[in-house]
């Protein structure tokens, strides 16, 4: 039976999110940064912007408490495409975090799907399959995709937005899975599996709290394995078997963007800074 978010978002009536939900709560900036986004507006992600709700010392034990079912309810037969390439990320592996390790070692080679194809990768959104026929290094998107396919391999996972409120345009998306009794953070983009040195699962608010284990965690080339990248985070719930619910219209890159990965692509002369006034109400 599935089990809507609004639904896990009641166990604790008590507990009033407004005051830490949606693209406010990490300064104006990011706040416009976020209104700016490419994807099409009422889309999917533009909606789990607008739900995500910050981790901080005063949400941490609702959200990893009460928040987010821990079962998996996706129907075998409902996302054929996807069960194929849970199958074939896998195969070979029998334990929960070995099947974790399948999945974002799946999803970080869909940039180099992309590569390959040809595709035009300035495309953004759609649905989960849509994702990885057309590849992707978009971390909304992979991290989207890499959610799914977590549920439908029956592990409850949820997405986890990153915030370098320091610094401009260091956004970043992940996930978290739940796995031998706890969630464990894991980036699909770089094929990065957050976990403790006793191989116990680590947290989004164990990486925030603890740089050093981000560090021991990072992979060569895992540009996000920072602490600076965990310095706010948000977490949305998403569930594959609510999918009739939401919009996957695709979309282009815009012009706000295109900007931004322009100074990205030479190295910010000048320096990182926000382009627009972001940070000045600009």
């Amino acid at each position: 039976m599935s089990v809507p978010a609004s639904k896990a978002m009641r166990v604790d009536e008590t507990f009033d999110l407004s005051p830490f939900t949606g693209t406010g709560r990490f300064g104006p900036a990011y706040r416009r940064m976020l209104e700016n986004d490419c994807h099409a507006p009422g889309s999917v992600d533009r909606v789990l912007f607008s739900r995500m709700v910050r981790l901080s010392g005063e949400t941490a034990d609702f959200l990893y408490g009460h928040y987010t079912p821990t079962v998996s309810s996706s129907r075998p037969g409902s996302r054929a495409r996807l069960e194929s390439c849970v199958r074939e990320a896998t195969a070979g592996r029998h334990t929960t975090p070995d099947r974790m390790d399948g999945i974002a070692g799946f999803t970080s080679k869909l940039a180099d799907r992309a590569a390959v194809q040809e595709r035009d990768i300035d495309i953004v959104g759609g649905t989960e399959e849509e994702i990885i026929e057309r590849g992707s290094d978009w971390c909304v998107d992979v991290a989207r995709a890499a959610c799914v396919l977590c549920q439908v391999a029956g592990i409850p996972a949820r997405i986890v937005y990153l915030f370098d409120t320091k610094s401009a345009y260091r956004g970043h998306a992940v996930i978290e899975a739940w796995y031998k009794g706890k969630w464990g953070a894991a980036d699909p983009l770089t094929n990065v599996v957050y976990r403790h040195g006793d191989s116990t699962s680590a947290t989004t608010w164990d990486l925030m709290r603890d740089a050093a284990l981000i560090e021991a965690n990072a992979r060569e080339g895992a540009i996000y394995s920072r602490a600076e990248q965990f310095r706010a985070a948000a977490i949305v719930n998403y569930f594959a078997w609510e999918a009739d619910q939401y919009d996957y219209t695709t979309a282009r890159l815009n012009d706000y963007y295109r900007e931004i990965l322009k100074h990205a692509e030479a190295s910010w002369p000048g320096g990182r800074r926000w382009l627009f006034g972001e940070d000045k109400g600009g």
